[in-house]
């Protein structure tokens, strides 16, 4: 006779307590951030959270720690859910490229404070584990996406994943360069990034997703007339 597992309430009440706490002290974190700006200090973050540095560092190993979980809890609740509601629009190919940009790009720009934030906790730890992870996220929902419309056209699929990598590691690092030198309108930055993701896209489409055939076919840069 088998014996009887009891299951204990309690534990699973006080996981989900803390996992609840621990989301509720992430976004007062990150409203924080936005009030006092990218350098706001452990006691001011503490404050507006209403506990001292000590209930923090509870939930939080260290500075650090903060960042990326906030870092996390702000791609869980800003930036992927941007960009996953713009590759469910019903758009054509171009459109849904200049969306899924724009996406990414404005929810950065509107949140400068928080990106310089995160960037320059994990430039301190050379640690870029939260945004290589992050950043993963995003382009197998992309590399996904990629593969449905490429599946559609009967063109090899094998290239999604690394082409959505790609797609999303230049916007990123545009993104980023823009975040620090403002030469240029949100809305120029979205222009050149489509300008040259869809320029990608459309050589890919020329060679129905085939990396064999786009190489073995001659390439000179030529305009047409």
């Amino acid at each position: 006779m088998s014996a009887v597992v009891k299951v204990d309430g309690r534990s699973d009440r006080w996981r989900d307590h803390r996992i609840t706490r621990r989301r509720e002290l992430l976004d007062r974190t990150l409203a924080a951030i936005r009030e006092h700006g990218h350098d706001v200090g452990m006691d001011a973050i503490a404050a507006a959270n209403g506990v001292s540095k000590t209930v923090l560092y509870k939930h939080f190993a260290d500075k650090k720690g903060l960042a990326d979980a906030a870092m996390a809890r702000y791609v869980e609740t800003a930036l992927v859910p941007r960009i996953q509601d713009a590759m469910s629009e019903d758009l054509d190919e171009y459109h849904l490229t200049r969306a899924v940009i724009s996406a990414y790009v404005t929810t950065v720009a509107t949140d400068p404070e928080i990106y310089i934030y995160v960037h320059s906790n994990n430039a301190v730890s050379g640690n870029q584990d939260i945004i290589t992870v992050s950043e993963g996220l995003i382009a197998e929902l992309l590399s996904s996406v990629i593969a449905d419309r490429f599946r559609e056209r009967e063109f090899s699929t094998g290239g999604s994943m690394p082409i959505a990598f790609a797609m999303i590691g230049a916007v990123r690092l545009a993104s980023h360069w823009w975040m620090f030198d403002r030469t240029m309108t949100v809305d120029e930055l979205i222009d050149y990034l489509t300008m040259m993701v869809w320029g990608g896209i459309a050589g890919i489409a020329r060679a129905a997703g085939s990396a064999a055939i786009f190489t073995s076919e001659p390439h000179t840069l030529t305009l047409d007339s």
